[in-house]
């Protein structure tokens, strides 16, 4: 078993739309929140800071914690390959600091192996589209953005 790692997530909604990353895999187009895992002595916000620029190339405010998730490998669809991960993840509410937000923000300068591009996706259509964590949904959709421990959901 691999040891237990932290991750940290941005959620970024700006005008009804969610900021995530646009990523492909052999099942065609996922979605996930921008952020990644926690280098050792480094603080959690600051993880996500180093995220955000790497993966979206925008620099963020960071807001109150909302959620908790344990993703248990073995317990997911990706249990084939992710069987021995167990992650804890931290969901930030968070603004970009720039003012002006651009509906053509781009790649950051290290996104992820499978990352293709980032976009806005309008809350209401998150369930036309695979996006993981799949829990986090409903969340976004009925505005329910209250600091909670999730445990280890889709």
């Amino acid at each position: 078993m691999k040891p237990i790692r932290n991750s940290v997530k941005a959620i970024i909604i700006n005008n009804g739309k969610v900021l995530l990353t646009k990523n492909k895999d052999d099942k065609g187009y996922f979605y996930l929140f921008p952020g990644g895992g926690q280098h050792p002595g480094e603080e959690l916000k600051n993880t996500l800071v180093r995220e955000c620029i790497e993966e979206v190339d925008q620099e963020i405010d960071i807001g109150e914690l909302l959620f908790i998730r344990e993703y248990i490998g073995k317990n997911h669809e990706f249990s084939e390959f992710d069987y021995d991960v167990h992650q804890v993840e931290f969901y930030f509410n968070c603004n970009l600091k720039s003012k002006e937000v651009n509906e053509n923000i781009k790649n950051g300068y290290i996104p992820d192996s499978c990352q293709v591009s980032v976009e806005w996706i309008e809350i209401s259509k998150l369930d036309t589209i695979r996006l993981y964590p799949k829990t986090l949904i409903n969340k976004l959709k009925n505005n329910i953005l209250s600091p909670c421990y999730i445990g280890d959901v889709g």
